[in-house]
């Protein structure tokens, strides 16, 4: 029976890098507005690469961080993407096991890891939001909830609450303070969560962890007073902190004023 559960952790872990592999060939080409079918290349040189210079991790450390090719280094995006992945869709069969979710439920927290991470790196990098995907994402994620017994006012309801939330924002600043696209990621959010409880929760997460780590970065000088900040990744990572942990929160939180 152990090695039964063992099985199935190591075989969850490595799908998650299967599919981390293939958020990072994603996130790629939809920023380069490609078609996600056809081999992988070496964004540098070009070149078609190999099926084993694909495999999730290892690859990275055999070729040691460089192309084979063009010898140009390889992002660590791409093994910290699969290995964050991994770790996550193993956590989301712990939670699974323990608390017998469905297996569309697993599926949904799956999802919700793979959208977070295309959000996080997208915006990292490039400053941008992918509203194709978010609204894909969204679409989905309506679906998912409904078929998990979720009432359809409830979504409206939470979508039109996180993105007017946004909206006033980006209005107020005249798009200086946020973009059109952490608008759509307000929406996706009240979508995601048609529960205001836990849409609060995230908007509050996004702002503290973006507050705590403007301050690291003044600190340590890495940004000046005014700099842009993408609103996209501290709105992702408060995702993931709601998703696993925010019917935990919720409860402690109210546990200290009743």
């Amino acid at each position: 029976m152990v090695y039964m559960e063992l099985f199935f952790y190591v075989f969850i872990f490595i799908f998650g890098l299967m599919i981390g592999s293939f958020l990072n060939c994603l996130i790629w080409r939809l920023y380069k507005e490609e078609t996600v079918l056809g081999r992988s290349y070496c964004p540098k040189c070009g070149k078609e690469l190999k099926w084993y210079d694909n495999i999730p991790v290892f690859s990275f450390i055999f070729l040691k961080g460089r192309c084979r090719f063009c010898d140009e280094r390889i992002s660590w995006q791409y093994p910290l993407v699969e290995l964050i992945t991994g770790l996550l869709f193993t956590l989301s069969y712990y939670l699974a096991l323990n608390n017998n979710f469905t297996f569309l439920e697993l599926f949904f927290y799956f999802f919700i890891i793979s959208l977070s991470v295309i959000i996080f790196v997208f915006d990292l990098r490039w400053y941008l939001i992918p509203i194709s995907t978010v609204i894909v994402g969204g679409l989905t994620v309506i679906a998912i909830n409904l078929f998990l017994g979720a009432s359809i006012l409830n979504i409206f309801i939470s979508m039109l609450i996180g993105a007017a939330f946004f909206g006033v924002q980006y209005v107020v600043t005249r798009g200086k303070g946020l973009g059109e696209g952490d608008i759509w990621l307000g929406a996706l959010f009240g979508a995601i969560f048609p529960d205001i409880k836990m849409l609060i929760l995230t908007i509050f997460l996004t702002y503290i962890i973006g507050g705590v780590t403007a301050v690291i970065l003044l600190v340590f000088k890495l940004k000046s007073v005014g700099s842009k900040l993408p609103l996209g990744i501290f709105l992702a990572l408060a995702l993931i902190i709601s998703l696993f942990f925010g019917s935990d929160i919720i409860n402690w939180y109210f546990s200290l004023i009743f």
